[in-house]
């Protein structure tokens, strides 16, 4: 999902994408470490540089993955933006257009409200977020079980998180990575 968002983004004009990862917990790896899927997600983007507080600010517009837990972000991202305090006290963040792409467990394990519960801190860092219009994406008016939402771009990567993205879910994340692209560029002018 991450890499078809960064390369729906890189089709706006003039763009460059940096791909990060928020750190993960000691805890978390230690009691998910017989998870296979998890044990390969986690060699898959250890490549990946750890997200810093500079990424933020270099950003002109920032779209957020973020697996659900419970029906939330999990305690790793509230603990990143917990820690943003500075920026949110000078403002750095506010008037950057910002979105979210999630993956749940189950059809109904939270993609919407971790998107919406998700859209509260942003707004306090005075971000301005960026759905996915069902005009620009019929795919959602389905019964199928699809991800994608006005609130997010999603996918279900199953109980044990080994499912991966089915192309419509992939298609749906490219075009949010365009819309943000295309109205941070509109925004940086207004900053």
């Amino acid at each position: 999902m991450a890499q078809a968002v960064a390369d729906g983004a890189k089709k706006a004009d003039d763009v460059e994408v940096k791909i990060v990862r928020i750190k993960e917990f000691d805890e978390v790896k230690q009691a998910m470490s017989s998870n296979e899927y998890y044990v390969k997600a986690q060699e898959m983007q250890s490549d990946i540089p750890e997200a810093t507080h500079e990424d933020l600010k270099w950003a002109d517009g920032i779209i957020w993955g973020i697996p659900t837990r419970y029906g939330s972000m999990p305690a790793q991202m509230k603990q990143y933006l917990d820690s943003a305090g500075g920026l949110w006290m000078n403002g750095e963040l506010e008037g950057k257009a910002t979105a979210v792409f999630t993956s749940t467990g189950s059809i109904h394990g939270g993609q919407e409200t971790t998107a919406l519960t998700t859209f509260v801190p942003l707004m306090h860092f005075g971000m301005i977020f960026v759905g996915l219009p069902y005009g620009e994406n019929p795919e959602q008016l389905s019964a199928d079980a699809v991800g994608g939402s006005p609130y997010s771009a999603s996918t279900v990567a199953g109980p044990e998180g080994g499912e991966q993205p089915k192309e419509v879910d992939l298609t749906m994340a490219g075009r949010l990575g365009t819309r943000v692209a295309k109205i941070s560029a509109a925004l940086k002018a207004l900053r």
